[in-house]
């Protein structure tokens, strides 16, 4: 998938734990694990704005897009 989730970055950043950020955004360790995984087909936007307000981040810094090599065109 082209977007990139880069939350273990930030959560490295903050020095701080799945199961503490879990317990702040008010989800599932097993939910966020999906999501920081690059697993989830969604995000609810209140969940990034949650994500973002537990990490002191924007919504740019836990998500990037990357091209999919496999659609690129021939020379």
């Amino acid at each position: 998938m082209p977007i990139t989730v880069d939350i273990d970055v930030m959560l490295a950043r903050r020095k701080m734990s799945v199961g503490e950020l879990a317990e702040r955004v008010g989800i599932t360790p097993a939910n966020l694990a999906v999501l920081k995984n690059g697993r989830a087909k969604a995000v609810r936007f209140a969940t990034l704005a949650a994500l973002c307000e537990a990490l002191d981040c924007q919504p740019g810094d836990l998500l990037r897009w990357e091209p999919d090599p496999s659609d690129a065109t021939p020379d």
